[in-house]
């Protein structure tokens, strides 16, 4: 019989927490009596350095229930960081472990669904949004041209999912062999290969508490996508550069015959202007991009560590 974990990362997620555990806890409670998942299945929370009481939620939650499990950073790694944590954590345990978010946005009635996917043949199943519709017209439009520009640039990644999936242990084992520090596994795990499906899923309302996920941290993550995954933003630099060097030639020629005819005046100061603050534009712009590039390699190279575990809370190591 084939052991599940539920990996949730929880930040500053004492609100909600509760509520969510009783509901994963059914759901897993459910596949046990359908034989589909063994009775070892578990719910493994990560305190992704939280300041609020989250982690004491989870002992208490613990101490209540061995279905629970903990494991805490020893500080805010981020989404990404912490998903992994509890990934590379709970491997040793599983044969199935599913990322789901604290605030169950990501609907767990289709947790059934990705084990039967799974016992079907499939390694990993991505969970996908099947509309929009909540999210507000900003939202939408940003995040499905999103997917869109990165599907363009050459990234391999699912439409519509976000870090809702289900992965085999052989898939964990595979993505923990990609050494990166930026993290954006979105678009890591569809790299590794393996039988894959999808499931769809209307994503629900939040009950309790915030998003952790405000528009700064999704514009960081969208950036590191790009980043991360394609260099297109490099030769677009080239290319932007050779379209504007030729178009300034062009310009100069165009602007020397009407001087010459006498159709405008010439004013040489205003010329010389336009042309030093366009460039050094297109310049500045060339050096952020490159900035980035040169910024990630740093820490690659560095190779600091991803995330530290501080405290555990697990039956099996107790």
């Amino acid at each position: 019989m084939n052991t599940l974990y539920l990996v949730v990362p929880c930040y500053n997620e004492e609100e909600c927490l509760t509520d969510s555990s009783i509901v994963l806890k059914e759901k897993v409670n459910q596949l046990i009596d359908k034989n589909l998942v063994s009775k070892d299945s578990k719910i493994l929370f990560v305190n992704d350095g939280s300041k609020d009481k989250t982690w004491e939620v989870i002992e208490k939650l613990h101490n209540e229930d061995k279905i629970f499990q903990g494991v805490c950073l020893s500080r805010n790694r981020g989404h990404q960081n912490a998903c992994l944590a509890g990934l590379d954590y709970a491997k040793d345990y599983a044969d199935m472990l599913i990322t789901i978010d604290a605030d169950l946005q990501d609907d767990p009635n289709t947790i059934e669904e990705m084990v039967q996917k799974f016992l079907a043949g499939n390694e990993v199943v991505y969970g996908v949004r099947s509309k929009r519709k909540k999210d507000s017209f900003f939202k939408r439009f940003t995040a499905e041209s999103y997917y869109k520009l990165l599907q363009k640039m050459g990234v391999d990644i699912i439409y519509n999912h976000a870090d809702y999936r289900l992965m085999s242990k052989r898939v964990v084992t595979e993505l923990l062999k990609f050494g990166e520090v930026n993290l954006f596994l979105r678009g890591m795990i569809p790299q590794i290969g393996f039988k894959s499906d999808v499931v769809k899923y209307e994503r629900l309302e939040r009950t309790k508490g915030e998003s952790k996920y405000p528009l700064k941290k999704m514009l960081a993550l969208a950036w590191n996508g790009i980043t991360s995954f394609s260099v297109k933003p490099l030769k677009f630099i080239l290319n932007f550069g050779i379209f504007l060097t030729i178009v300034s030639i062009l310009c100069a020629i165009v602007f020397t015959v009407l001087f010459l005819t006498n159709v405008l005046t010439y004013n040489f100061g205003s010329y010389i202007i336009m042309t030093i603050g366009l460039a050094t534009g297109i310049i500045l712009i060339g050096m952020g991009v490159l900035g980035e590039y040169i910024g990630k390699i740093l820490q690659e190279v560095k190779a600091r560590p991803r995330y530290i575990i501080a405290k555990v809370l697990n039956d099996k190591d107790e």
